[in-house]
């Protein structure tokens, strides 16, 4: 395990200066295990990291959504096909996106819906508190005077271009189907059945980490018009469960449960990107390395930094966090990468 235990090593220096506590979740074959780093804050008196403790995962978040998502449809209570419009609140419904065609569910799931990056307006707002929490005061309501506003460029489901406001949209539309906040129906949904004991969209858990960016302390991360975006949390020992339930479909679920069908849909492959070999899932990103189908998912909020990835073939995975922004450079998410195909290659 020589060559996995320095790909570690260099997951936990690509962290380096500013964190303080850094996780990595690993499987392959029969070893399953959490490694943990550092303390949950800065400060001679501050915990250890342990698996138990909870950072922020930013857009590693839109991988939950999908598969909410996907469960939902498996249960036969929406289709990837349904046109976003139709699955909206109806007092929403006068709040029309201006596109030339219809939306659809599968176009958020595939960054493909023509929506830009962010919702018009949210920029204005997000200004004075951008490097600490930009998309605090952003709501429900302003996501609905958002869709007004927005004017979809080009043809739906002909064009890729990632958009935090499309998966966002995503989440509240799962939310307005099952009849429950998007986290509580997460939990309900996922992470319950799933036997994540951890993980949720409330902003300050017990047990979660200080985010630090260029090593100063930060706020929790609060993105509540958009939660299917970016607001997940969770500890190492419930990251590994959720990529070892993408190996196996997961336990044995419940009567009326679509996790098994879900998890195998969530990487069926949708479409290539644009000047490249990868292809995309669910929200999940897919790529070829020798023999070896790899998945993964990035994230970040202002004072974490995350990766998430697995490999069937090799029932391989890798999840890496750290409690500080995303460098520049990436250097945490690649080394997170690396990790992955190193532990698919063994």
């Amino acid at each position: 395990m020589n060559g996995l235990d320095a790909a570690v090593t260099a997951v936990v220096r690509a962290a380096e200066p500013y964190a303080t506590a850094v996780t990595v979740a690993l499987a392959r074959g029969d070893l399953a295990e959490v490694r943990c780093f550092g303390r949950v804050h800065r400060g001679p008196a501050a915990a250890p990291c342990t698996p138990d403790t909870i950072f922020e995962l930013g857009s590693v978040s839109k991988t939950f959504t999908a598969l909410l998502l996907a469960e939902m449809v498996a249960r036969g209570e929406l289709a990837l096909d349904d046109p976003v419009e139709s699955r909206l609140p109806r007092r929403w419904r006068a709040a029309k996106v201006h596109s030339p065609e219809p939306i659809r569910l599968l176009h958020l799931a595939t960054h493909t819906s023509g929506l830009p990056g962010l919702p018009p307006g949210l920029l204005a707002k997000a200004v004075p508190a951008w490097f600490s929490n930009p998309y605090q005061t952003y709501g429900d309501e302003q996501l609905r005077d958002a869709l007004a506003r927005t004017t979809v460029r080009g043809h739906p489901g002909s064009r890729y271009g990632y958009s935090n406001y499309g998966v966002g949209l995503l989440g509240r539309v799962l939310a307005e189907t099952g009849g429950l906040p998007y986290g509580e129906l997460l939990v309900d949904r996922v992470c319950g059945p799933l036997g994540l004991r951890s993980t949720t969209c409330a902003p300050d858990p017990p047990g979660r980490a200080t985010g630090y960016r260029r090593g100063q302390a930060l706020p929790p991360w609060h993105i509540p018009g958009l939660p299917g975006a970016g607001a997940v949390r969770s500890d190492g020992t419930d990251l590994l469960r959720y990529l070892l339930a993408h190996l196996d479909d997961g336990p044995a679920a419940g009567p009326g449960s679509g996790l098994k069908a879900a998890l195998r849909d969530v990487r069926r492959l949708r479409l290539r990107l644009p000047h490249s070999t990868d292809r995309i899932g669910l929200v999940w990103m897919h790529r070829r390395s020798g023999d070896r189908d790899l998945f993964f998912h990035s994230g970040g909020t202002r004072g974490f930094t995350a990766f998430v990835g697995f490999s069937p073939e090799r029932s391989a995975a890798v999840a890496a966090v750290a409690n500080t922004a995303p460098a520049l450079n990436g250097r945490f998410v690649q080394a997170g990468y690396e990790a992955l195909r190193v532990a698919s290659r063994l």
